[in-house]
């Protein structure tokens, strides 16, 4: 059997968050998902996460599907909080054999009780409802009887591409995706959700992924430092390729770029939504009526 060596890339990963209010806060919670996954695939070589002003408690620990969470409560008063996650990761190009096991009618990716128990909830709808008939009929239209797994889900990325414009701003972390299917617009969260909810609307199991895409920049120009952004993209999963095997792996695809995840995608924490997987969350209390928050990220390539 011929082995066939994959491209890796090495990159470190710097997300800032910065919080300013307009008054005194005098305690502030948080919980962050910053730190890379380690699966195969990607490696996690080293994280560390600085919080300013400094917590008088945070720990560490894994929710129910395998994310790394930090937690930390500030208790020192102050008017601005800064959250910066520094990591540095390994990311392999993705299996050639993985794209091969998607060949399958895609009614047989249908994961169940005993072929994919692990990739059941991922077909699950989530609450409220985000399943329309706009979605099923969206959907139908890619996953024709008896198509290819692999060939339906590149179409219905294209499409999704095609049909819905990125406007940032136009959406919040709540918006719908039946808001989004009315508009038509939204940023890669958005995407991602839309292409999740099409996948499960016809049994298939679906995970909305959070993350990093190293950018490339224009030729000629060197790299912009925080150029890059949080991005988001959604993952289908493909059975095992042995009767035993339950597990199954997934497909990682791109509705904003209208691309497969491979080794420019640095994979921060996966769930069934965005509300599973925020960069942070957190409760301030405080008199303050105004804040605000800006965020930098920077993927910066390293030597292998």
């Amino acid at each position: 059997m011929t082995t066939v060596e994959r491209a890796t890339r090495r990159y470190r990963v710097r997300h800032k968050t910065k919080y300013s209010y307009s008054d005194e806060v005098s305690s502030s919670y948080g919980r962050a998902y910053l730190t890379p996954r380690d699966f195969p695939g990607q490696r996690l070589i080293g994280h560390d996460l600085h919080i300013d002003p400094v917590p008088s408690d945070r720990s560490v620990g894994s929710d129910v599907y395998g994310n790394t969470t930090s937690y930390f409560h500030v208790t020192a008063e102050h008017t601005q909080l800064e959250v910066t996650g520094d990591s540095v990761v390994e990311v392999d190009a993705p299996d050639p054999e993985l794209r091969s096991a998607a060949l399958l009618p895609w009614e047989q990716a249908r994961p169940s009780a005993v072929s994919g128990p692990l990739a059941v909830e991922f077909t699950l709808d989530l609450r409220p409802p985000e399943i329309t008939p706009a979605v099923v009929e969206y959907a139908a239209e890619s996953l024709r009887p008896g198509r290819p797994l692999l060939e339906a889900v590149t179409e219905l990325n294209s499409r999704i591409h095609d049909d819905f414009t990125y406007r940032s701003g136009s959406t919040t972390v709540s918006t719908r995706v039946a808001d989004v299917f009315a508009a038509r617009e939204g940023v890669c969260q958005d995407f991602a959700r839309v292409g999740a909810a099409c996948l499960r609307s016809h049994g298939l199991a679906a995970r909305y992924v959070s993350g990093y895409l190293a950018t490339d920049p224009p030729p000629g120009k060197e790299r912009m430092v925080g150029a890059d952004a949080t991005h988001a993209w959604a993952a289908v999963w493909v059975p095992g390729d042995s009767a035993g095997d339950r597990t199954g792996r997934w497909i990682g695809f791109d509705p904003t770029n209208d691309q497969f995840a491979d080794e420019r995608y640095v994979t921060a924490a996966w769930g069934r939504d965005y509300a599973d997987v925020p960069p942070l969350r957190g409760i301030i209390y405080t008199d303050a009526r105004e804040s605000m928050i800006t965020v930098s990220v920077d993927v910066a390539p390293l030597e292998v």
